[in-house]
């Protein structure tokens, strides 16, 4: 039996789940999970990322290793405090690597299919020429006044960041999750609670909240932003009121000039 479909009965046997069970979780038939149990089908890049997030295994051990000959604490992920599955990137005529954008749209699509090649290679291209050539980096459309004043529709340039470790605290970061799928937020970590994040708003309208890395999929470190509007300033603002005294000051100056 090839080494994918034996790790995936395994892992359904370990896990207590029925064929029709399993085949539910997946959105399958039971006779699909049957099929790839006997080898008589291979399960899709899609598939088996499902079956890596249900059972917390990486897709390298479960398409390479015998799991059933390994202890469950070398194949068992940890989520992000680990490094990171490998990336899914897209290359142009050149073989420089693309920056894929992330539109809000695909916002869903993306949490499940951000490891899948040939999802990514239908993202949209963008280019941004100050961006560091050796990095990979991906763009996404933000929703939400959440981070004001970065407006809704801007687009936040991202630097992929490997794990956890590598968080600066109160840097901006886009993490994509399992739970609250793509968020734009200030990230914070702290030593005594290294299973944790605590996410921070700019517009303090919205309260700061606690994810656990388990729940993190992929973290890119924001490094530049697009937006086609400009923020707006209120106009009871100190700043407005300081900006129309200025304006009065330098009416009247050169009037008396005349």
């Amino acid at each position: 039996m090839a080494t994918v479909n034996k790790n995936l009965k395994f892992l359904r046997v370990q896990g207590g789940f029925t064929q029709k069970q399993l085949a539910e979780k997946l959105g399958l038939k039971q006779a699909a999970v049957g099929a790839y149990e006997e080898e008589r089908s291979t399960p899709p890049v899609s598939c088996l990322m499902e079956i890596s997030k249900i059972f917390s295994v990486s897709l390298d051990h479960l398409i390479n290793s015998d799991l059933s000959s390994m202890p469950q604490k070398e194949w068992k992920s940890r989520g992000a405090s680990k490094s990171k599955e490998v990336l899914a990137i897209t290359v142009d005529t050149n073989n420089k690597e693309n920056v894929e954008l992330v539109p809000q749209k695909a916002y869903a699509g993306y949490t499940s299919g951000f490891q899948d090649p040939e999802f990514v290679k239908d993202l949209p291209k963008i280019s941004l020429p100050m961006l560091p050539k050796n990095k990979t980096h991906r763009a996404f459309e933000i929703k939400g006044d959440s981070m004001l004043p970065i407006l809704p529709g801007s687009v936040i340039f991202g630097e992929y960041v490997e794990n956890v470790e590598n968080i600066k605290n109160g840097k901006l970061y886009i993490l994509v999750t399992r739970q609250d799928g793509i968020v734009f937020k200030r990230i914070f970590s702290f030593a005594d609670q290294r299973n944790k994040l605590l996410l921070v708003s700019d517009n303090r309208s919205y309260e700061p909240y606690s994810i656990s890395t388990d729940d993190v999929l992929e973290i890119w470190a924001a490094k530049a932003y697009f937006s086609n509007q400009f923020p707006e300033i209120e106009a009871n603002t100190s700043l407005v009121d300081q900006l129309a005294l200025q304006l009065f000051q330098l009416q009247r100056e050169k009037k008396n000039k005349k």
